[in-house]
């Protein structure tokens, strides 16, 4: 049988799915008094070529710029939204000139300024496919939260990533490297880029660092973490690359490489060794979670 509604009882359902969306909505960014690094602003700075950093003291950030426009890499926490845009500026760009956005990983402290930015740009947003249900949701189907909250703003995703697939723009290509382990899409990206001297190929890593205290066969969320992570480590340790960086700049020693106010010194950031030696490490972490 029907029985129509009234105008008050209709209003009042949508106000009630109002509230529901809203509540469904907020974003509980995770406290972050614990690394005051990762808030503090950090002089940008040319790393080589068309590549700069633009980010904190430690999450990382990257523009590269070309002629069609720019791109950017990770975004830090939602507060740095204004530091990213004053960095970009003081370089002599325009925020609102990066078309394509790209993310190491699904986690707040990369991921907390995007949906932001991609508003006040347009950019396109990419993700690796494994994390680009989490970079939709903001970070509610990530296997390490319980699901109930959203970390970060949620990004709608504009193309779908895959391992070795190539982001172009300006006669940039970027191949991104399907890393998982640290998320379940967490990924890496290989770019060449060319200064008055010579050609670099760059590694912008995301290092496979193990975020869990449980056994991985206790995570059951995520049944084939032991198996991605093992798949990463083997991948990382055969790169062949000129110069790397990394999604948080502790990963790579960025303060001690560059020394704040110095000028652009590629040579700073081709110690290869250390890479391979921190891939051993986290290796070594790895089993013994297995």
């Amino acid at each position: 049988m029907f029985f129509p509604i009234t105008k008050k009882a209709l209003l009042l359902i949508c106000l009630i799915g109002s509230c529901y969306l809203a509540v469904a909505q907020t974003v509980v960014e995770p406290a972050t008094a614990s690394h005051p690094e990762w808030s503090r602003p950090y002089p940008p700075f040319q790393i080589v070529g068309n590549l700069y950093y633009v980010g904190t003291c430690d999450l990382a950030s990257y523009l590269i710029v070309t002629p069609a426009g720019n791109i950017l890499i990770n975004t830090g926490l939602a507060s740095s939204e204004q530091s990213i845009k004053a960095s970009v500026e003081s370089l002599g760009f325009k925020l609102t000139d990066i078309k394509i956005l790209l993310t190491t990983q699904a986690h707040y402290d990369h991921l907390g300024a995007m949906a932001a930015i991609k508003k006040h740009t347009g950019a396109k947003m990419m993700a690796d496919e494994g994390d680009a249900p989490s970079v939709a949701d903001g970070g509610r189907s990530d296997y390490s939260l319980n699901g109930a909250e959203t970390v970060f703003e949620p990004v709608s995703v504009d193309r779908t990533l895959h391992d070795g697939d190539i982001i172009e723009l300006g006669g940039m290509k970027l191949k991104m490297l399907h890393h998982p382990g640290h998320t379940k899409g967490s990924c890496s990206y290989m770019l060449d880029v060319q200064d008055k001297a010579r050609k670099y190929t760059v590694l912008i890593a995301n290092m496979p660092t193990v975020i869990t205290d449980k056994k991985f066969s206790d995570i059951p969320a995520y049944p084939n973490i032991a198996k991605d992570y093992a798949y990463t480590l083997n991948a990382m340790k055969n790169l062949k690359f000129d110069l790397w960086l990394a999604s948080h700049a502790s990963q790579f020693n960025m303060i001690e490489k560059h020394k704040s106010g110095s000028g652009c010194d590629p040579s700073a950031f081709m110690d290869k060794q250390s890479f391979y030696d921190d891939i051993e490490t986290l290796r070594k972490e790895f089993e013994g979670h297995k």
